[in-house]
């Protein structure tokens, strides 16, 4: 996928803040991301641009497991490797 059409499928438009600092997330988004009422999301500070980036809690959750099983296997591997050599 080209960083083109990434940024094509990434964007879902602008939002404004209103004056109790609330912004709306667009539609589409909610609808494709699966964000309903009542969900949490996380906000974070990006860390190199004055933005912020959100993302579902349990979401957050499930790529972190999956990341941390990948560190987990990786470990295994390196110390078979090691064990052969």
């Amino acid at each position: 996928m080209s960083m083109h059409n990434c940024m094509d499928d990434c964007f879902y438009g602008a939002a404004t803040v209103g004056e109790r600092g609330q912004v709306v997330i667009p539609a589409e988004a909610r609808n494709e991301l699966g964000i309903k009422p009542g969900d949490k999301l996380l906000i974070m500070r990006h860390p190199l641009y004055k933005g912020l980036m959100m993302v579902k809690i349990d979401a957050l959750r499930g790529f972190l497991d999956e990341f941390a099983r990948g560190v987990e296997r990786l470990g295994e591997v390196e110390a078979q490797e090691e064990v052969e050599v």
